[in-house]
């Protein structure tokens, strides 16, 4: 048995074959480049999987262009924010409720008070723009 870990300070990546690995603590944005070199033998199939919270909403955008991304919100309220073809579109997520952010699509987050959420990812190739 392993001793506890935490998701917010050390993400976890999801490998192939049903692996999931403890990732280094988070020091920031910088540390997304050295995740998918860490993991980039698992090419565009591993899952990066982390816990925020936030009491501020997303200064910036970022999408995923090789899959989708779940958002779980786990504490409080959470509103994402995605710029759909036909316009943006906002959904409001509570605690144990959860959305999809598809592939490719530029989303960002509004957070009222306080929000706490898990996030699957697919981090390869993820690209972020000023809001």
């Amino acid at each position: 048995m392993t001793e506890p870990i935490s998701l917010e300070r050390f993400p976890l990546h999801l490998s192939l074959g049903a692996r999931a690995v403890a990732q280094p603590e988070f020091t920031g944005m910088e540390w997304y480049a050295s995740y998918v070199e860490r993991n980039a033998a698992d090419g565009n199939e591993g899952r990066l999987v982390s816990l925020y919270s936030f009491s501020e909403s997303w200064t910036s955008w970022e999408r995923h262009p090789v899959g989708d991304e779940a958002v779980i919100c786990t504490a409080g309220e959470i509103t994402l924010v995605q710029e759909l073809q036909d316009g943006p579109h906002k959904t409001t997520l509570r605690a144990g409720e959860y959305a999809i952010n598809p592939r490719g699509v530029w989303h960002t987050a509004d957070i009222a008070n306080h929000a706490t959420a898990l996030f699957i990812t697919a981090g390869v190739g993820t690209e972020h723009r000023p809001r």
